[in-house]
């Protein structure tokens, strides 16, 4: 059979099993083995024989290590009052701009982002914070809603980001150079954010309450107080990594002891929290290991019907532009983001769409950057978005009416794309500046 026929088939029958209600993994493994049964005339002998190797060496790669301790480490901090004080932190800082504590979204956001290394960790634990906050002091709840949409997927782009280190391991690129990479347009991105909700308050005054409360010396070095926890961690984490003390595995293992040693001394840490704390990381890091592991499986089996080769051939004999290709691809990501939550996006679509921006010229580093912005766009897209499912149990609204919040954020990640692509050094200076080409 002709293998974009078979290609065709292969993603339409994971769709239905996705719609049918069967867990992502159960699904791939499933689609693979039939794939190879029906189309490649496999026996089942030979698909065991193939699946075991495959399923060995994604499971027991050493990269995956960093996943579960920075999951540990966001759910200490999100069953602690590291939250509170990170929010109390911030006030100081947000009460003299325009939008004022509208801004601790956005800063809350990408300070926990640069932690917890989960989008959906960085919007549960500053959302149940800020929204109840600001919707007391009367800020508007939909730009409250709409910009912690959009600042909690930031925990997908700035690092470290668990995303990003399944992206690296399927791209087999470096992830070190992935963090650096994504550092630079996730700060861009919050700076957008925060301009916009600055823009927004000035021409609509009613959004934020007027008027500024008295912060004394005393509140501003109290707020460093309150921030250390947050920028100390950031310190060891980013610190290790880059100064080459630690690779991204290491640094997770040694930023989980400095936030346990912190809760210590800060006389938070209990037996029962960490008991609590790690049952939840282990459910959350076996679902990820899981996609995954039947996510290699998968790319054996697309390997094996050459469905790789013949789409790059296909997409390479329309002689679309490079821009081109990415707006075809954008379209994709997004149509999948209503669908798909971001693990299975990189799982599913890299055997396939990497060799083609590969072709089309574009670095890998590049491109994992770009893949990071394509999944926060699917974290606020409906029905799947995980954040909109995330706000609404925080907020209490429906889920169209914060997908609604969400959308001028959603359309602040496109400029931001568009960007990027014009001007690739906004993800490449930084990697290329401090590690070299």
């Amino acid at each position: 059979m002709d293998p974009l026929l078979t290609s065709a088939l292969v993603v339409l029958l994971i769709l239905f099993l996705l719609s049918m209600g069967l867990w992502v993994f159960a699904s791939l493994l499933l689609v693979s083995m039939i794939s190879l049964f029906v189309f490649a005339d496999f026996s089942l002998s030979r698909i065991g024989l193939i699946m075991e190797p495959n399923i060995w060496n994604a499971a027991t790669t050493w990269e995956l290590s960093a996943i579960p301790l920075f999951i540990w480490m966001g759910e200490l901090f999100f069953k602690t009052q590291i939250s509170e004080q990170l929010f109390r932190g911030l006030l100081p800082w947000a009460e003299r701009v325009p939008g004022r504590l509208l801004h601790t979204n956005v800063a809350g956001s990408s300070l926990f982002a640069a932690v917890s290394g989960s989008s959906t960790a960085t919007t549960a634990t500053v959302g149940k914070i800020t929204l109840s906050a600001l919707r007391e002091r009367g800020y508007s709840d939909s730009l409250s809603v709409g910009s912690l949409a959009g600042a909690g997927s930031l925990g997908i782009l700035i690092p470290p980001s668990i995303p990003m280190i399944v992206y690296g391991i399927q791209a087999e690129v470096s992830i070190s150079r992935l963090f650096l990479a994504g550092l630079l347009p996730g700060l861009l991105l919050a700076i957008v954010f925060g301009v916009y909700i600055m823009i927004i308050s000035t021409i609509r005054p009613g959004i934020a309450p007027s008027g500024a409360a008295e912060i004394s010396g005393r509140w501003f070095f109290r707020s460093i107080i309150d921030l250390a926890p947050i920028l100390s961690l950031i310190f060891v984490i980013m610190g290790a990594i880059y100064t080459g003390f630690a690779t991204p595995s290491e640094a997770a293992a040694l930023g989980l002891f400095a936030a346990i040693l912190l809760l210590c001394i800060m006389r938070q840490l209990t037996g029962a929290l960490l008991i609590s704390t790690l049952v939840s990381a282990v459910k959350t890091s076996c679902m990820i290991g899981s996609i995954l592991i039947s996510a290699s499986f998968l790319s054996a089996a697309f390997g094996l019907l050459h469905i790789p080769v013949e789409v790059a051939q296909t997409v390479a004999a329309l002689d679309l532009s490079p821009v081109m290709l990415l707006i075809c691809l954008s379209l994709v990501y997004i149509f999948l983001g209503c669908l798909l939550d971001g693990i299975s996006m990189i799982v599913m679509t890299l055997p396939v769409v990497l060799p083609l921006v590969i072709n089309a010229g574009f670095d890998p580093i590049w491109f994992g950057v770009y893949l990071m912005i394509m999944i926060e766009l699917a974290m606020i897209t409906p029905p799947i978005g995980f954040n909109l499912f995330v706000i609404q149990a925080l907020s209490g609204r429906s889920i169209a009416g914060v997908a609604r919040s969400a959308a001028p954020f959603f359309f602040l990640m496109v400029i931001v794309t568009a960007l990027l692509v014009a001007i690739p050094e906004i993800a490449m200076g930084l990697p290329e500046l401090l590690m070299g080409r």
